[in-house]
C-alpha cells in the first residue's frame, strides 16, 4: 500500500505547525522571517538506492531533514542515536519494528506513524516477508 504524496506533504505541514505552535509570538515571527526557503516537490522514486535523502536541512530547510529508506526482509539499518533530533517514521509499505535498548519493540506498518525522542538509541528492522519502505523525518529540538 503506497501513500499518496499529498498525505505525506500534509504530514510534514502538520509537524511544522506543531513546531511553530510551541513557540512564542516573537519566536514564531523571527523563525518565519529566517525561513526564506523555497517550496519543493521531491520524487519518491529512489531508483535502486536503499537510502535516499528527500530534504537535507540547510539550504533546503531550516532544520528539518527527511529521507526514504527501503529495507529487504530481515535487514535493519543498525542501531544509532538520534542526538539532538527527534524522529518520526512514516511507513509506506511492508512491516517492521523500531527497537530500543530500554523499551519493547514498536511495530510499524502503513497507517501508523512512529516517534523516537531526541537522544534515543534505536534501530529499524524489517520483520516482514516483503520490502519495508518508510520515510523518516527529523528536526532539531535543541
Amino acid at each position: 500500500m503506497k501513500l499518496p504524496w499529498n498525505i505525506i506533504a500534509i504530514a510534514v505541514l502538520v509537524i511544522f505547525g506543531f513546531f511553530l505552535a510551541g513557540r512564542s509570538e516573537r519566536e514564531r515571527s523571527q523563525l518565519e522571517k529566517s525561513t526564506s526557503r523555497e517550496v519543493k516537490v521531491v520524487s519518491l522514486d529512489p531508483g535502486d538506492s536503499s537510502y535516499f535523502w528527500l530534504l537535507k536541512g540547510d539550504p533546503d530547510t531550516k532544520s528539518l531533514r527527511s529521507g526514504l529508506v527501503t529495507l529487504a526482509p530481515g535487514k535493519s539499518i543498525g542501531a544509532y542515536n538520534s542526538g539532538t533530533n527527534e524522529e518520526m517514521l512514516v511507513p509506506l509499505e511492508g512491516q517492521g519494528e523500531i527497537r530500543f535498548p530500554d523499551h519493547s519493540p514498536v511495530a510499524i506498518k502503513p497507517g501508523l506513524i512512529a516517534y523516537a525522542p531526541a537522544h534515543t538509541e534505536h534501530d529499524v528492522a524489517n520483520t516482514g516477508s516483503t520490502r519495508l519502505r518508510y520515510i523518516f523525518i527529523t528536526a532539531k529540538v535543541e
